[in-house]
Parts: structure tokens; C-alpha cells; sequence
């Protein structure tokens, strides 16, 4: 061991009883230890570590962003792909708000979450009187989205009927309300997104060809976490942070819970990591992090 790296040892241990013996101290200790540090410090890369309400500077985000860019400014739809937690709907709201509708309404609809009889009420409306429990006009989300974005979720799921509307929507920039007899004409981008392999889904007829062509004009693939190497441990600091917050608590990840959850898999992504740090934050003594205070199935993944 270098004389630097056990000085370091020497203070961690010695800041680790502190917090032990003492840990009224220790939010007057960590502040007078900012203070200190704080003419040394470099000023906080904001601008690289957040875009857009995204947060990661990984080559792979780099480019994450240039292809936002670019699609961003043309107005055919878009399909976001990628796993389940890897932040789809940030990404959508980006596309929206860097292009000439970002003025206009941006909303947002999963189509797993609603029940079949629904759904096509609340994306194209309907007329008082169409269903039972239909006392009033809806207009739908179509119509409320005009001259602007609609984010559709979990695409994937919607079953082959409605995917026949949702297509000549698309095509002929109209849509007719559920107990209707008349069309309207809308202007909206759509941006879809799904977890799963809508090409498989095509071959085994549970998502219409034709439907899957003209939403696959422009596509964007989101990155797994553990494809976004440090940004995973910028997304663990900024986690933990923002759920601590609240409590006045400060807590800070040690080398090693820094080193496992660098190596971990995360099959939830971001989402998985968010909820890690919440649970620290409600859980963990700290004031430092170790690995030993992670959730179980993390420590195991991280081997």
C-alpha cells in the first residue's frame, strides 16, 4: 500500500468511529470538510451530466443525444426500444421539447395500463352517450395533443382492432370519436416505445405489419445501464442524494458499495437503481455506504 492510499485507510477509519462514537458530530464534521475542500474543487459538470432532464455522460448517452438531435427536428414518428427501465418516456419528453412542437401539449399514455374497452376512448374520444357511463364528451387524447407530441407506451400490448385505427389515424392525420359518425383532423407526432421485439411480434401476427413500418420510421435504442459504465455511479450519487434530502441525512457510498454497483447487472436499469438508493436511504445507519448495505439480490449479482 502507497503512504497516500494508507493515509487514506487511516482517515477513513478514523472518520467511520467518529460517525460511531459520535454521530451528532458527524453533520458539523461532513459540513467543515466541504468547507475545506471547497476552494480545491472543480465547479460540478452540470451541463454534461444533465440534458434534457437525462443524466449520464457515457459515450454511449453522447450519442444518445446527437441521434435525439437529429430526430428531434424531422416530425415522422418515432420508436423507442430498449429494456424495461431504461427511461423511454425521459427520452420522449426530450424529443418534444427540442423540436417546433415543444410550445404545443406533450402526453403521455401506457397502453398496458388501460383495459381494452378503454383504451380506444381515451386516445380517440367519444360522444355523451356512446357507452354506458358515457355522460359528457371526451375528446380524446389525439384531439387534446394537437399541435403537439403523444408518448405511447408499451405499444406492444395493444391489441390488433385498435392497432387498424390507430394506423389510418396515422396515415390520414384524422381520427372519429367513439359513437361518432364525423372525423376530425389532427396534427400529432407520435412517439412510441416498447420492451419487446415488435419484429417477432409481426411474424407471430400479434402486431400488424403495416402499423410497424409507419412507426418504425425513425427509431432510437436505449442503452442498458450496464452498458452506461459510470454514469452508473453519477446516477447512484444523484439518487441518493435527492431521497436523503428530505431527512436532512447525508449519506455517501463507500469504494466498495461504489465497486459493486459498478459491477452489477442491473436487469432493472434505471428504475432498479433509483429504487436501490430509496431503499438506503431509508434503511442504511451510514453515514457510509458499504456493499454489505445493499439489497441482497444486488450483492450476489454483483459477485
Amino acid at each position: 500500500m502507497s503512504p497516500r492510499d494508507e493515509l487514506l485507510a487511516q482517515l477513513r477509519a478514523l472518520l467511520r468511529r467518529v460517525a460511531a462514537e459520535a454521530p451528532e458530530l458527524w453533520p458539523e464534521l461532513r459540513r467543515e470538510l466541504d468547507a475545506a475542500a471547497a476552494p480545491a474543487m472543480a465547479p460540478a459538470p452540470a451541463a454534461a451530466d444533465a440534458w434534457q432532464g437525462v443524466l449520464g455522460d457515457s459515450p454511449v448517452m453522447q450519442a444518445l443525444r446527437v441521434r435525439c438531435a437529429k430526430f428531434a427536428a424531422a416530425d415522422a414518428p418515432v420508436l423507442l426500444t430498449g429494456e424495461s427501465g431504461t427511461g423511454k418516456e425521459r427520452i420522449a419528453h426530450a424529443l418534444h421539447a427540442l423540436s417546433r412542437r415543444r410550445h404545443g401539449p406533450f402526453l403521455a399514455e401506457n397502453c398496458a395500463a388501460i383495459p381494452d374497452g378503454l383504451l380506444e376512448s381515451v386516445l380517440f374520444g367519444h360522444r355523451k352517450g356512446a357507452f354506458t357511463g358515457a355522460i359528457k364528451d371526451h375528446p380524446g387524447h389525439f384531439v387534446a395533443a394537437h399541435g403537439g407530441t403523444l408518448f405511447l407506451d408499451e405499444i406492444g400490448e395493444m391489441k390488433l382492432p385498435l392497432q387498424a385505427k390507430l394506423l389510418r389515424t396515422l396515415q390520414e392525420g384524422e381520427v372519429r370519436a367513439v359513437g361518432d359518425s364525423r372525423t376530425r383532423k389532427v396534427d400529432v407526432r407520435v412517439i412510441a416505445a416498447t420492451n419487446q421485439d415488435l419484429a417477432a411480434a409481426v411474424r407471430g401476427k400479434r402486431f400488424r405489419e403495416d402499423l410497424y413500418f409507419r412507426l418504425d420510421v425513425l427509431r432510437i435504442e436505449l442503452p442498458p445501464l450496464r452498458a452506461r459504465g459510470d454514469d452508473v455511479l453519477l446516477l447512484a450519487r444523484h439518487f441518493l442524494a435527492a431521497a436523503t434530502a428530505a431527512t436532512g441525512r447525508v449519506l455517501e457510498l463507500g469504494p466498495d458499495a461504489l465497486a459493486a454497483l459498478r459491477g452489477a447487472r442491473w436487469p432493472g436499469n434505471v428504475r432498479q437503481l433509483q429504487n436501490e438508493m430509496q431503499r438506503l436511504a431509508a434503511l442504511c445507519d451510514g453515514p457510509v455506504v458499504t456493499a454489505q448495505d445493499l439489497s441482497p439480490e444486488l450483492r450476489a449479482a454483483a459477485g
